[in-house]
């Protein structure tokens, strides 16, 4: 794979997301307890075979650059290894990216300092786990300009993706860019098959296609809307069906657009059986891991009115982290969480370092880095009582309270400069 280079778009904004990307760039967002979200993407390639990536940065990336420091130095470059940064630069005009292709077209310059004959464009900002050697190796055995990764969903889901036809040879013969009314695929009524992202060029054809395409009055500069429909009826562009690395048959991908789907997707990995193994010692999730002692769980008095216990029921801790006469249930706990006597936490998720102090009752709610909850707070329990609190209430009911990384306890932050 030493002749593909991987190239990361990790510029995204993520407004849907906010409060959790107000002082951080979407690929930044910290996932499942101890990940990134970027973090899923990069050790695909990592476990793919591919060493060789260029992460595009743009939106409040001081968070994101300090994680890749500290989590993704390990590569070398006397070995033609590394995974370099690039932040815009603006050397082809005074704009900053204007779309997906944008970002690619303005550090062509970069990318020919770094010879490839093909490019593989990655989003930052998706969870799931895949094999992209196999998706390299169906693309050059079929002689396609380009290579599209796909998978099926739900027509009422197609709208929020690019939706695509294909032939019997699996040659893309159609594609629209979040449609409003899309059409089902021929084989199945309930589903489309949709883009997920992924994109496999030959590196001179795409070079020429960004090059055309920026020149072209009226477009966005972006691949799904712009740069894969024009080419499908003048070039070869086939659809590679993605297949779970686990089950071999899943489809298991989840965009974390909103704050409800970053919930659910969260959610996912406590059940008993996840789709999405983090478990699995032949393709690890990689990231960045302070040097903390291991999560601790205190009290376990029986006797008296009061029992007290520190337990955690079908929950993920992480490192560092301190129940102390605490209940947390279908939860997630970041690093180095304190939380204190008689604390309920109910299908919720703590960053690092959040502190709870006694008899705090948390329950469906997301709490980002270093929040500190005063003694008998309740958070969950009214939507508006919440709102009026200043924090952020979603459509199905789940509570965001922002960063407060100024309150944060110093001896709770050795690792605070990842944001």
């Amino acid at each position: 794979m030493q002749d593909v280079l991987a190239i990361v778009l990790a510029g995204g904004r993520g407004t849907r997301l906010d409060p959790l990307t107000r002082d951080r760039a979407k690929p930044a967002v910290p996932f499942g307890g101890a990940y990134r979200i970027i973090d899923f993407t990069l050790s695909n390639c990592i476990n793919s075979g591919l060493r060789r990536m260029v992460v595009l940065t743009q939106y409040k990336a001081a968070s994101l650059d300090r994680h890749l420091q500290f989590g993704w130095n390990f590569l070398s470059r006397e070995l033609n290894e590394f995974i370099e940064v690039l932040p815009p630069q603006q050397r082809l005009d005074d704009h900053w990216y204007q779309g997906t292709a944008d970002a690619v077209y303005q550090n062509l310059y970069t990318i020919e300092k770094n010879p490839s004959e093909q490019l593989l464009i990655l989003s930052g900002d998706h969870i799931y786990k895949m094999d992209y050697a196999e998706m390299i190796r169906e693309h050059r055995e079929s002689g396609a300009d380009a290579t599209v990764a796909c998978l099926p969903v739900l027509v009422e889901q197609a709208s929020e993706f690019g939706v695509m036809k294909i032939d019997e040879s699996r040659r893309i013969i159609d594609f629209q860019e979040k449609p409003q009314h899309p059409e089902p695929s021929p084989d199945d009524p309930l589903r489309c098959l949709a883009s997920m992202g992924v994109y496999l060029f030959n590196t001179r054809f795409l070079f020429e296609e960004l090059c055309r395409d920026a020149t072209v009055p009226g477009s966005v500069h972006d691949f799904g809307k712009n740069v894969i429909p024009s080419l499908i009826h003048k070039a070869d562009i086939r659809a590679f069906p993605f297949r779970d690395k686990n089950t071999g048959e899943g489809f298991y991908w989840r965009d974390v657009g909103t704050l409800d789907s970053y919930f659910e997707a969260n959610q996912d990995l406590i059940s008993v059986e996840p789709e999405l193994n983090l478990y699995d010692p032949s393709w690890p999730i990689r990231t960045y891991q302070p040097s903390l002692p291991p999560p601790k769980f205190v009290f376990a008095q029986q006797a008296g009115p009061n029992p007290r216990r520190g337990i955690a029921l079908d929950s993920m801790v992480c490192d560092g982290s301190i129940i102390s006469d605490g209940k947390v249930e279908r939860s997630i706990i970041g690093h180095g969480v304190r939380i204190s006597s008689w604390c309920s936490v109910e299908d919720s998720i703590l960053f690092d370092g959040v502190q709870l102090g006694r008899e705090v009752q948390i329950r469906r709610a997301i709490i980002d880095k270093y929040v500190q909850i005063p003694t008998g707070t309740r958070i969950g329990f009214d939507p508006e009582e919440d709102r009026k609190n200043g924090y952020t209430v979603t459509g199905t009911g789940i509570t965001v309270i922002p960063s407060t990384l100024g309150n944060a306890d110093s001896n709770l932050l050795p690792f605070a400069g990842t944001g």
